[in-house]
């Protein structure tokens, strides 16, 4: 389908001049590679609003928004979406496969937004941004941006059953969604100008999605506070985010029970991976005791609950180790971590044995939280 929705889904709700005016920006964007100017879309907008009063001349006809609107501060919810994949499918497929796949991809998603009735601030390539609460704010704000939230990733999981038939390369989600104070207005001049939010709301709600999984919907304190009466959620994690002195708390969305919607996440790791090159001494544990003879290895990823490590002779599957590395981004030495290896597999440079943590002191787990996290957000 070339159009943003169904003929079905266009005569559920009226469509407003705006709305029809995002909706063609959309297809500026997707189709042209760039949105009408300020001038072009003010004469658009013109154009709609005059048939809406043509059409129903009863009615009192809305005002047309000026060349610029005035900055002000609102309470929005932001749901920003990026795909996991893309990169990897801009490098290997040809570039005319790859425009209808993400056509595809941004006309379904825009059937949900649209649906769930958010404003699509921000399309840039592989990035949404869909803002709730805007030019007004209403009482269900956040109970339709969660709804949103978890209907785009059951629209993600359906496209790729799709892509698979057709043996096309899979894309999925991440999402983060905060609740927060924005400032939203027209920026710019007269020449060009493009009406959007700014804050630190929009930048939390970046910084959470980058933590997100594929799959996943990772959701802010100020959101959960405002909507744990009708979803389910995980337990609170803290992250450490750029910015902010102090971690931040996010949760993931499981489920929302009274519209039977379940987010289906795809990646059930319990953290993510950064890949590293550290170099790594370790001891094998004999008993509950390291021996003395130190040996040398290069760590090539490190998650919260694990490793992966580069040896230069094979371990078997089972053997404890204890491990001594630095975490010069955080200004760490750690010399107490008992791993065991999990798996062993040769590669190119040696051997990687897999490692799970199984002792490790509070401290030093929050310090490998912490670099995790720091490099997640530099990616």
């Amino acid at each position: 389908m070339n159009s943003l929705t169904s003929p079905a889904a266009l005569s559920e709700t009226p469509l407003q001049p705006q709305d029809v005016l995002q909706r063609a920006q959309l297809l500026c964007e997707l189709n042209l590679g760039r949105r009408l100017p300020r001038s072009a879309e003010d004469e658009l907008l013109t154009m709609l609003t005059r048939l809406t009063h043509e059409a129903a001349p009863t009615a009192t006809a809305p005002r047309l928004p000026e060349a610029t609107t005035p900055l002000a501060e609102h309470e929005v919810t932001i749901v920003l979406a990026d795909l996991r994949g893309f990169t990897a499918l801009s490098s290997t497929v040809p570039g005319a496969r790859m425009m209808d796949q993400l056509n595809r991809v941004m006309v379904r998603l825009s059937e949900v937004i649209f649906r769930n009735q958010g404003r699509l601030e921000r399309f840039t390539g592989d990035t949404l941004m869909v803002v709730f609460g805007l030019p007004a704010a209403q009482a269900d704000d956040v109970r339709r941006a969660l709804t949103c939230a978890a209907e785009m990733q059951v629209a993600m999981r359906d496209l790729n059953l799709e892509f698979l038939q057709s043996q096309q390369p899979e894309l999925h989600l991440g999402i983060g969604v905060n609740t927060g104070r924005v400032m939203a207005g027209t920026f710019g001049s007269e020449a060009f100008g493009e009406t959007t939010v700014i804050g630190d709301g929009v930048k939390l709600a970046s910084r959470i999605d980058a933590f997100s999984l594929r799959g996943q919907v990772l959701i802010s304190e100020s959101t959960y506070e405002r909507s744990w009466s009708f979803i389910s959620a995980t337990a609170p994690m803290d992250v450490h985010v750029q910015g902010k002195a102090d971690p931040v708390r996010v949760r993931e969305l499981v489920a929302i029970p009274s519209l039977r919607l379940k987010v289906p996440r795809l990646e059930f790791r319990r953290s993510h991976r950064v890949d590293v090159r550290l170099p790594c001494v370790y001891y094998k544990v004999d008993g509950n005791v390291a021996t003395s003879q130190s040996h040398q290895a290069l760590l090539r990823d490190v998650g919260y609950h694990g490793a992966q490590m580069q040896l230069a002779a094979p371990l078997p599957v089972g053997t404890v180790l204890q491990l001594e590395f630095d975490l010069t981004l955080v200004d760490f030495h750690t010399s107490d971590i008992r791993a065991e290896v999990m798996k062993i597999a040769p590669s190119a440079d040696g051997w990687l044995a897999g490692l799970e943590f199984r002792a490790i002191l509070p401290a030093t787990q929050m310090k490998i939280q912490q670099f995790v996290q720091m490099l997640v957000v530099a990616q």
